[in-house]
């Protein structure tokens, strides 16, 4: 599974072909052991749970990388490697 940015802790990931069980464009988010899957692009919590402050952060990152999201999510389902996105500071 691709990762697609780590910051504060948080491993942020992409699954190639990934459409099947959500349905909806999302990434998986990992905080020492809390796992979720927010959608994309908005940053809704389809499953898990996270801290709250650090789902602000990824919905904050989100919001950031939008169009570089939405584009890896093309290339993800399509079985095309993904690239780092430039994480949170």
């Amino acid at each position: 599974m691709p990762e697609l940015a780590r910051f504060f802790g948080i491993k942020v990931m992409m699954y190639a072909f990934d459409n099947r069980q959500h349905h909806l464009p999302h990434i998986h988010v990992q905080y020492q052991d809390d796992e979720a899957v927010l959608e994309l692009p908005n940053g809704n919590l389809i499953t898990g749970d996270l801290p709250s402050k650090k789902l602000r952060m990824v919905q904050t990152w989100i919001d950031i990388h939008e169009e570089e999201l939405m584009q890896c999510w093309d290339m993800a389902i399509n079985g095309h490697d993904l690239s780092p996105i430039e994480p949170l500071r």
